[in-house]
């Protein structure tokens, strides 16, 4: 293992990113800034069967951390005017039958109540499927291009999970009509908005939304394992279309500018104080504002967050509300459709969690999200 350190050593990050190798993941990028400076770290293979450790602030598929880049870029345009935050989204996203209930904030708060379109769990153990986007079947087509229409309509053409505004419930439908509220609103697409608004006053310039497979690099490998038949396959899916999950969980960045990006907006450097308390005022069931987790550490803090995976890769981005203490990290690892590494993922948070934000005591966040199910 190799660590980079910009301040005194670290003995207790260094053993928590040997952890979460010896947990399951393939590999992991970790970096920490607090009053004690800015610490990195790297541990694992960014290669099955290779010998070189994941890269430095390597770019990473976020998965769901998107949402907060998204939900932050509606609540800018908020700010300038263009949206309001609890008009109709149908005002804007006439076409589709939307509910005329659905506000623009239930869309960044999950209150809506539309339809998961990568699959919906209920209360009672069902699932209800959505577009492929497990097993074989995803294997197979995950070089298919999506149109984030499509999985707007599908995603309505299935029950509503509760009336608008009612209830709490996780769906990346939201933010692929939040995308499109972007795009209707301004005339532009989601990725030039992102640029002129997040990505270049902030010099995130290793932050990208990307359109076709490609990731830049350095970056580590994703991995998926799935059933064929009789046999048991792994694949490296670094490469794929996330046009299947779209603004739900596309972007890609790096270690580094998610800790620029977090620090900025919740320290205040992005958003009018106003919309950025909007941001963070949480929901009572799921403790998600606009696009982040408001979470309570055991040990008596703060934290504002959001995780991601994305099928082999994943992120963590945790800051305290001032934005002065910050971890954010790229995983990669070997996936599949039963979240084998759920539960070593919430082990990596919980000790992470209890090392940066509460001096290794017990400081687990509340489990709301499960950050190992698609681009959660």
């Amino acid at each position: 293992m190799s660590v980079t350190h910009t301040s005194q050593d670290r003995p207790e990050l260094r053993k928590a990113v040997q952890e979460i190798v010896e947990s399951g993941f393939t590999g992991v990028h970790l970096r920490v800034h607090d009053d004690r400076g800015e610490w990195t770290g790297s541990a694992g293979v960014r290669e099955l069967g290779g010998p070189d450790e994941p890269p430095v602030n390597g770019h990473v598929r976020i998965g769901s951390n998107t949402k907060t880049f998204v939900a932050a870029l509606v609540l800018l345009l908020v700010a300038e005017g263009r949206i309001e935050l609890d008009a109709p989204a149908d005002d804007h996203l006439t076409g589709f039958g939307l509910d005329r209930r659905i506000t623009v904030r239930m869309l960044l708060q999950h209150t809506s109540g539309v339809f998961n379109f990568t699959g919906e769990y209920y209360d009672d153990a069902t699932f209800a499927p959505g577009i492929p986007c497990q097993g074989k079947e995803w294997v197979d087509g995950r070089f298919k291009t999506y149109r984030p229409e499509e999985l707007v309509r599908l995603a309505l053409s299935k029950p509503a999970r509760f009336e608008p505004g009612t209830d709490w419930s996780y769906s990346n439908t939201n933010y692929v009509l939040a995308r499109l509220l972007v795009e209707k609103v301004t005339g532009r697409s989601l990725a030039e908005e992102m640029r002129r608004l997040i990505l270049e006053p902030l010099g995130l310039s290793d932050t990208v939304v990307p359109d076709g497979p490609e990731i830049p690099g350095p970056h580590a490998h994703a991995y998926y394992r799935y059933q064929d038949g009789d046999l048991q396959k792994t694949v490296d899916v670094t490469r794929h279309d996330p046009s299947w999950i779209s603004s739900g969980g596309d972007m890609i960045s790096t270690a580094r500018d998610l800790h620029t990006f977090v620090s900025a907006l919740v320290g205040g450097r992005l958003l009018p104080a106003p919309l950025l308390a909007e941001m963070c005022t949480p929901h009572p069931k799921a403790g998600y504002g606009l696009g982040v987790f408001v979470q309570e550490t055991e040990c008596g803090g703060t934290v504002i967050t959001h995780n991601g995976g994305i099928v082999g890769h994943a992120a963590l981005m945790y800051s305290t509300p001032d934005g002065g203490t910050t971890l954010t990290a790229s995983l990669n690892y070997v996936d599949d459709s039963a979240m084998s590494l759920a539960e070593g993922f919430q082990k990596v948070i919980r000790m992470l969690v209890s090392e940066v934000f509460c001096g290794g005591r017990s400081g687990s966040p509340d489990e709301t999200a499960d950050p190992a199910q698609p681009a959660s």
